[in-house]
C-alpha cells in the first residue's frame, strides 16, 4: 500500500458541493482508502487569472493501484462529474491531481510525480504541511516546510 496526496481543484458551478462529490466519488473507489482531508481554501487562479477564484482540498489516500492506474481512475472521476477539457489552466468543475505519491519521482508523458507545480503552488504546500508537517518532499530531500517557510537565515 502507498500513501499518495491528491489535490482536488474546483472554481466552477457549487465548488463546495463538488469537492464533496469528488471525496464522495474516490471514497466509493475500490481499492482506495481515504485517510486524511485537508480543509478547504478559497485561491486566486494562477497562469490564466481571467477566471473565477478556485476551491482547493488535498486528501491523503492507501492505494495498491500504480500511479498510471490511479491517473486514470481520476481522470474518469472528472468526467463522470462533467469536466470537460477546455484549455491548460483554464476554468474546471473539478480537477483531481496526483501531488505525491509516497516517495516515488518518475515523469511519463502522462504524469510527473512529485506534481510538476507541487513546490510553486504554496496552497498545495500549505495543504500538504496541514496533513503531515513533517513531509519531505522526494526530489530535494528536504522537508516540505524548509522549502515552504526557508530555514537558513540570509546574509
Amino acid at each position: 500500500m502507498s500513501d499518495v496526496y491528491i489535490g482536488l481543484g474546483t472554481n466552477l458551478g457549487d465548488r463546495e458541493g463538488n469537492l464533496i462529490a469528488a471525496l464522495s466519488k474516490i471514497r466509493e473507489e475500490r481499492g482506495i482508502r481515504i485517510k486524511v482531508v485537508s480543509g478547504v481554501l478559497e485561491t486566486e487562479p494562477v497562469d490564466y487569472t481571467d477566471q473565477p477564484f478556485f476551491l482547493n482540498q488535498m486528501v491523503l489516500v492507501e492505494t495498491d493501484y500504480e500511479p498510471e492506474k490511479l491517473l486514470v481512475i481520476l481522470k474518469k472521476i472528472e468526467q463522470d462529474m462533467g469536466r470537460e477539457e477546455s484549455f491548460p489552466k483554464g476554468p474546471r468543475i473539478i480537477d483531481l491531481d496526483i501531488i505525491l505519491y509516497g516517495s516515488l519521482v518518475m515523469k511519463t508523458g502522462s504524469l510527473t510525480i512529485p506534481h510538476g507545480e507541487m513546490l510553486r503552488r504554496e496552497f498545495v504546500m500549505d495543504q500538504l504541511l496541514e496533513l503531515d508537517p513533517g513531509l519531505v518532499d522526494p526530489v530535494t530531500q528536504k522537508k516540505i516546510s524548509e522549502v515552504r517557510y526557508g530555514t537558513e537565515k540570509h546574509k
